[in-house]
Protein backbone atom coordinates (compact mmCIF):
# COMPACT_ATOMS: atom_id res chain seq x y z
CA UNK A 1 0.00 0.00 0.00
CA UNK A 2 1.28 3.45 -0.87
CA UNK A 3 -0.35 5.41 1.94
CA UNK A 4 2.93 6.71 3.36
CA UNK A 5 4.19 7.91 -0.02
CA UNK A 6 0.87 9.67 -0.76
CA UNK A 7 0.91 11.31 2.67
CA UNK A 8 4.49 12.52 2.23
CA UNK A 9 3.85 13.81 -1.29
CA UNK A 10 1.04 15.97 0.09
CA UNK A 11 3.18 17.25 3.00
CA UNK A 12 0.91 15.74 5.67
CA UNK A 13 2.09 14.39 8.99
CA UNK A 14 0.46 11.25 10.35
CA UNK A 15 -1.38 13.43 12.87
CA UNK A 16 -2.72 15.73 10.16
CA UNK A 17 -3.91 12.80 8.05
CA UNK A 18 -5.55 11.24 11.10
CA UNK A 19 -7.42 14.45 11.83
CA UNK A 20 -8.49 14.90 8.20
CA UNK A 21 -9.65 11.30 7.83
CA UNK A 22 -11.21 10.91 11.26
CA UNK A 23 -9.00 7.91 12.03
CA UNK A 24 -6.69 7.29 14.94
CA UNK A 25 -2.99 8.06 14.45
CA UNK A 26 -2.18 4.51 15.56
CA UNK A 27 -4.45 3.17 12.77
CA UNK A 28 -2.51 5.17 10.18
CA UNK A 29 0.79 3.94 11.64
CA UNK A 30 -0.39 0.34 11.44
CA UNK A 31 -1.55 0.71 7.84
CA UNK A 32 1.72 2.40 6.83
CA UNK A 33 3.71 -0.41 8.44
CA UNK A 34 1.99 -2.96 6.20
CA UNK A 35 -1.06 -4.17 8.12
CA UNK A 36 -4.35 -4.59 6.28
CA UNK A 37 -6.87 -1.78 6.43
CA UNK A 38 -10.62 -2.16 6.71
CA UNK A 39 -12.77 -0.90 3.86
CA UNK A 40 -14.08 1.87 6.14
CA UNK A 41 -10.54 3.04 6.88
CA UNK A 42 -9.69 2.96 3.17
CA UNK A 43 -12.78 5.05 2.38
CA UNK A 44 -11.81 7.64 5.01
CA UNK A 45 -8.22 7.80 3.77
CA UNK A 46 -9.19 8.00 0.11
CA UNK A 47 -11.55 10.89 0.89
CA UNK A 48 -8.91 12.73 2.92
CA UNK A 49 -6.21 12.25 0.25
CA UNK A 50 -8.64 12.79 -2.66
CA UNK A 51 -7.70 9.53 -4.41
CA UNK A 52 -9.52 6.33 -5.34
CA UNK A 53 -9.39 3.31 -3.06
CA UNK A 54 -7.70 1.43 -5.91
CA UNK A 55 -4.91 4.02 -5.85
CA UNK A 56 -4.37 3.39 -2.14
CA UNK A 57 -4.07 -0.35 -2.78
CA UNK A 58 -1.27 0.06 -5.34
CA UNK A 59 2.03 -1.53 -4.37
CA UNK A 60 4.27 1.04 -6.02
CA UNK A 61 4.02 4.80 -5.86
CA UNK A 62 4.65 6.83 -8.99
CA UNK A 63 4.71 10.54 -8.22
CA UNK A 64 3.68 12.96 -10.94
CA UNK A 65 6.77 15.13 -11.31
CA UNK A 66 4.80 17.84 -13.07
CA UNK A 67 2.41 18.28 -10.12
CA UNK A 68 2.46 21.14 -7.64
CA UNK A 69 3.07 18.68 -4.79
CA UNK A 70 6.33 17.53 -6.36
CA UNK A 71 7.55 21.05 -7.10
CA UNK A 72 6.93 22.12 -3.48
CA UNK A 73 9.01 19.28 -2.00
CA UNK A 74 12.48 20.31 -0.81
CA UNK A 75 15.36 19.11 -2.96
CA UNK A 76 16.66 16.76 -0.28
CA UNK A 77 13.30 14.98 0.03
CA UNK A 78 13.27 14.56 -3.76
CA UNK A 79 16.70 12.91 -3.42
CA UNK A 80 15.26 10.47 -0.88
CA UNK A 81 12.49 9.62 -3.36
CA UNK A 82 15.21 8.99 -5.97
CA UNK A 83 16.95 6.63 -3.53
CA UNK A 84 13.63 4.87 -3.00
CA UNK A 85 13.40 4.44 -6.77
CA UNK A 86 16.74 2.62 -6.60
CA UNK A 87 15.10 0.18 -4.15
CA UNK A 88 16.86 1.53 -1.09
CA UNK A 89 14.68 2.52 1.80
CA UNK A 90 15.87 5.58 3.73
CA UNK A 91 16.09 4.75 7.42
CA UNK A 92 16.88 7.11 10.24
CA UNK A 93 19.21 4.56 11.76
CA UNK A 94 21.42 4.33 8.66
CA UNK A 95 21.44 8.13 8.33
CA UNK A 96 22.59 8.54 11.94
CA UNK A 97 25.24 5.86 11.43
CA UNK A 98 26.67 7.61 8.35
CA UNK A 99 26.57 10.96 10.14
CA UNK A 100 28.53 9.63 13.16
CA UNK A 101 31.11 7.80 11.04
CA UNK A 102 31.61 10.90 8.89
CA UNK A 103 32.09 13.12 11.96
CA UNK A 104 34.61 10.74 13.54
CA UNK A 105 36.61 10.13 10.37
CA UNK A 106 36.47 13.85 9.49
CA UNK A 107 37.88 14.76 12.90
CA UNK A 108 40.63 12.13 12.61
CA UNK A 109 41.61 13.28 9.13
CA UNK A 110 41.63 16.93 10.23
CA UNK A 111 44.03 15.98 13.04
CA UNK A 112 46.19 14.18 10.47
CA UNK A 113 46.09 17.43 8.50
CA UNK A 114 48.86 18.67 10.79
CA UNK A 115 51.09 16.21 8.93
CA UNK A 116 49.57 16.16 5.45
CA UNK A 117 47.52 18.87 3.68
CA UNK A 118 45.71 16.17 1.70
CA UNK A 119 44.44 14.62 4.93
CA UNK A 120 43.10 18.01 6.02
CA UNK A 121 41.18 18.35 2.76
CA UNK A 122 39.76 14.84 3.17
CA UNK A 123 38.78 15.65 6.75
CA UNK A 124 36.95 18.78 5.70
CA UNK A 125 35.09 16.82 3.02
CA UNK A 126 34.10 14.18 5.58
CA UNK A 127 32.87 16.87 8.00
CA UNK A 128 30.84 18.48 5.20
CA UNK A 129 29.34 15.07 4.44
CA UNK A 130 28.47 14.63 8.12
CA UNK A 131 26.61 17.95 8.15
CA UNK A 132 24.83 17.03 4.93
CA UNK A 133 23.55 13.86 6.58
CA UNK A 134 22.56 15.85 9.65
CA UNK A 135 20.46 18.03 7.33
CA UNK A 136 19.00 14.93 5.66
CA UNK A 137 18.10 13.54 9.09
CA UNK A 138 16.33 16.79 9.98
CA UNK A 139 14.41 16.77 6.68
CA UNK A 140 13.51 13.11 7.17
CA UNK A 141 12.13 13.88 10.62
CA UNK A 142 10.24 16.89 9.32
CA UNK A 143 8.55 14.99 6.48
CA UNK A 144 8.43 11.59 8.24
CA UNK A 145 9.95 9.64 5.35
CA UNK A 146 11.70 6.99 7.43
CA UNK A 147 11.01 3.33 6.85
CA UNK A 148 12.11 2.37 10.34
CA UNK A 149 9.55 3.28 12.96
CA UNK A 150 11.49 4.28 16.07
CA UNK A 151 13.84 7.28 15.90
CA UNK A 152 17.29 6.79 17.46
Amino acid sequence: MILKELRISRHFSQEQLAQMSGLNVRTIQRIESGHNASIESLKCLSAALDVDISTLNQEKFMIDKSSDNWSRLPFLVKCWFALNFLNTKPTRRSTVRIEVVSHISGFIFCCLGLISPAALEGGLIMLALAYLFQLLKWQGDKYAIWYDTAPN
